[in-house]
């Protein structure tokens, strides 16, 4: 379990790092030439790289709501999943404050304009609650099923780190502008934690949507099964 736990909150922590880090640059240093597209690709890149690295010992779920469908579906054990949760959000957290340390050295730095989460005056194009609920929701629903599907028995061996990198992506891409992407609790915790309280206070949502969306592609992954 201590390997689990190390191996999630390394997952966690190099996820947020590399993805929320690139989308930082947008902020702090926009001449940087890091758009929409890089920083999707940085996030499926992180879940990649750490997927190979780590899928082994934890399973590389680096996400509350996959731990939780993975539990829905009877493939982690109950004991397992509030450990596993505890270590995603601290590897998010702390990589949020390592962010948040090195990107301070520049003048005009905000967490909160391209690496927290929000809907409403907080979206990077003003959508609204129910434009939030709705994407984050469908996407953590395919993002887990996809996840479930590609690390099932019988799913070819090898690839399912590639498959949930450029589903990540592919998500990142459609999200952005309307939440700056979540899908993800504990990715969402860190980063708002040093944005301020009005990310703080749109943070409900990002946990709820996440975890309906999760345990969604759960069922939907368990009722699509070989014969």
């Amino acid at each position: 379990m201590q390997q689990k736990i190390a191996a999630e909150f390394l997952g966690t922590f190099w996820l947020t790092f590399g993805g929320c880090g690139s989308a930082i640059l947008v902020a702090v240093l926009p001449a940087s030439g890091i758009g929409y597209f890089s920083v999707a690709l940085a996030f499926g890149l992180a879940v990649l790289t750490m997927s190979y690295a780590v899928g082994g010992i934890s399973g590389a779920h680096f996400n509350p709501a996959v731990t939780i469908g993975l539990w829905l579906e009877r493939r982690v054990a109950g004991i397992d999943v509030l450990p596993y949760i505890i270590a995603q959000v601290a590897g998010a957290v702390v990589a949020a404050a390592v962010l948040a340390l090195i990107a301070s050295g520049r003048p005009g730095f905000e967490m909160g304009v391209f690496a927290a989460n929000g809907y409403g005056p907080l979206s990077l194009d003003r959508y609204s609650l129910l434009a939030a609920l709705v994407v984050e929701v469908v996407a953590t629903l395919f993002y887990v099923f996809i996840y479930m599907r590609v690390t099932a028995p019988g799913a070819p061996v090898g690839f399912a780190p590639i498959a949930m990198g450029l589903t990540l992506m592919l998500i990142h891409l459609v999200a952005t502008p309307i939440t700056n992407t979540s899908i993800n609790p504990a990715r969402s915790t860190g980063p708002a934690l040093f944005a301020g309280t009005a990310y703080l206070s749109q943070l409900w949502l990002f946990w709820l949507a996440p975890l309906l969306g999760g345990a969604l592609g759960a069922c939907l992954a368990g009722a699509l099964k070989e014969k």
